[in-house]
């Protein structure tokens, strides 16, 4: 008899670490059903499917850290074959992504290429990063340029310069059997990543450039395929890159793929325009159908249910 695969390790979570004794701080993301899940929403050819399902993994990453209920929305717009790709994060763990492109200039800017990233796919155009801390508060946003050609360059980009942060990203997405070889569930999609930050230096703390410099060399050995390997734990990979100056674990944020789309909010939208709007809307069926563009759900509304009720 075969011996049996090994039994694939938990997914979908961000785990914070910190090097042992050291002034670093990072955190790790491994997303397997989520990802999977937001990736087959939509046909997307496979530079799009990589593009998204880095931009989850870097949502996940960041969004992880936030200390107070609310989302951060991670987006690049560009003048290229992908109009936009957005991945928001929500501070319960629920994830969802989109992605806007032309199929044919995308397969047009593939050619050539193993694997097109950021700036192939998007072009000129601005990274951003949103914090939504609710309806009471402001939004804060941060931008910069596409520059680097991936978009873990352009994270590393954007904190060098809206938070004056050293920070190091490695992202990855990929697709794998989640049961290992011969488990037999066939390919899905995986996404990986992993951050770290310098953290700034005191008086009491002293330089931290030579921990930064060290952790750094350890943090260029991680593979693409390690971060989204299905039977390598976080913990076994923290430990294989960073075992020799030890590494502190600081526990798990669980994540999900999560729309928030309901039939209220889509209700809610619909009544925003006029009567004769809504009434080239409505289809045969009698009803006005919409798709949302995260989940692609497919809403079906009656018109009289957004009539407005005569004021009183």
């Amino acid at each position: 008899m075969p011996p049996m695969p090994n039994p694939p390790v938990p997914d979908d979570a961000v785990t914070a670490f910190q090097i042992e004794g050291e002034p670093v701080r990072g955190r790790l993301a491994r997303l397997g059903p989520a990802v999977d899940a937001i990736l087959r929403a939509h046909d997307y050819p496979e530079p799009v499917a990589n593009l998204l399902g880095e931009a989850c993994a870097l949502a996940a990453l960041v969004g992880s850290n936030l200390k107070f209920d609310g989302r951060l929305i991670i987006e690049a717009r560009g003048a290229g074959p992908v109009r936009f790709v957005v991945a928001d994060y929500d501070t319960s763990g629920g994830l969802r992504g989109y992605c806007g492109f032309d199929a044919e200039a995308v397969a047009k800017a593939a050619q050539g290429f193993a694997r097109p990233g950021a700036r192939s796919l998007l072009g000129d155009g601005h990274f951003m990063m949103t914090v939504d801390q609710g309806p009471d508060m402001d939004r804060y946003q941060g931008v910069t340029a596409i520059e680097g050609e991936t978009l873990a360059l352009c994270a590393e980009q954007y904190f060098a310069q809206s938070e004056q942060t050293p920070t190091r990203v490695r992202l990855a997405v990929g697709q794998a059997d989640p049961q290992g070889e011969g488990g037999g569930q066939g390919a899905h999609w995986r996404a990986g990543g992993m951050l770290i930050q310098s953290v700034a230096e005191d008086d009491a703390r002293g330089s931290t450039t030579e921990a930064w410099i060290r952790t750094q060399a350890f943090f260029e050995t991680v593979g693409e395929d390690e971060l989204i390997d299905p039977m390598l734990s976080s913990q076994q990979l923290l430990f294989r890159l960073f075992h020799e100056d030890g590494v502190r674990v600081f526990g798990s944020q669980p994540l999900r793929a999560f729309c928030r789309c309901s039939q209220d909010r889509i209700e809610t939208v619909l009544k925003s325009f006029d009567p004769d709007q809504r009434a080239q809307m409505v289809e045969p069926d009698g009803r006005i159908h919409v798709t949302c563009e995260y989940c692609s759900k497919v809403y079906a509304v009656a018109p009289e249910n957004l009539e407005t009720a005569p004021a009183q």
